[in-house]
């Protein structure tokens, strides 16, 4: 009896300290308000558009237990002769902005734009709380797709920033960020506004050092 009761006992112990990790990591889940997609929906930087893109987060989200929040893609598109242009920095909210582990990321929209941002590599991380691929790793999956410019803002009409507003996989270009803020093209140390693709399909994509990952923040 004594044997038996040690081992009920050793039981309970292990399921105790099983449901308070389990408990820390709802809690933490319920904090974030911010990830880079873990897989892109692959099929390139085709997403469906802004509403796509958005449900793809909205489904990440809640795969983790974070779906009851509004999530929007950090994503700009351009002006069309139908459409004005949106900008991925309206589409956010204002912040504070937490990854998966409940870390700060930015405090509003101006130090998320800003220099005082607390964005690396090892805090931008996905819906499951993994750190994502950057330069030197195996596959590089760091360019981000955003179509945005430095400040947040769409990019006037013209020359394709977001391969047809996110409805291609082919023609076209995306403008990426750099989520590990190191690596080539014009600002490398952007997250948002790094460089462009090379195109608009998965290939592509992965070809300049990406995967058709984009970045998902929930309207707070």
């Amino acid at each position: 009896m004594k044997f038996a009761s040690i081992a009920f006992n050793l039981i309970i112990a292990v399921t105790l300290v099983s449901c308070a990790g389990s408990n820390k990591e709802a809690a933490q889940t319920a904090d974030m308000t911010f990830f880079i997609t873990g897989s892109g929906p692959g099929d390139g930087a085709s997403l469906g558009g802004l509403e796509g893109a958005d449900q793809y987060c909205t489904t990440l989200a809640a795969s983790v237990g974070a779906g009851d929040m509004t999530w929007r893609a950090y994503l700009s598109t351009q002006s069309t002769e139908t459409a004005p242009a949106v900008n991925a920095r309206d589409r956010i909210g204002s912040g504070p902005w937490h990854n998966a582990e409940g870390v700060l990321v930015a405090q509003d929209l101006e130090s998320l734009h800003g220099e005082n941002n607390l964005w690396t590599k090892a805090t931008a991380l996905d819906e499951n709380g993994n750190v994502v691929n950057g330069r030197g790793d195996s596959p590089n999956r760091h360019d981000i797709i955003t179509g945005t410019q430095l400040d947040g803002t769409a990019f006037e009409a013209g020359e394709d920033k977001t391969c047809s507003n996110w409805t291609s996989n082919g023609e076209g270009s995306a403008q990426v960020g750099h989520h590990d803020r190191t690596g080539g093209g014009a600002n490398p140390t952007s997250w948002h506004s790094a460089h462009g693709s090379r195109g608009c399909s998965q290939a592509d994509l992965q070809g300049t050092g990406g995967d058709g990952l984009f970045y998902c923040f929930a309207v707070k």
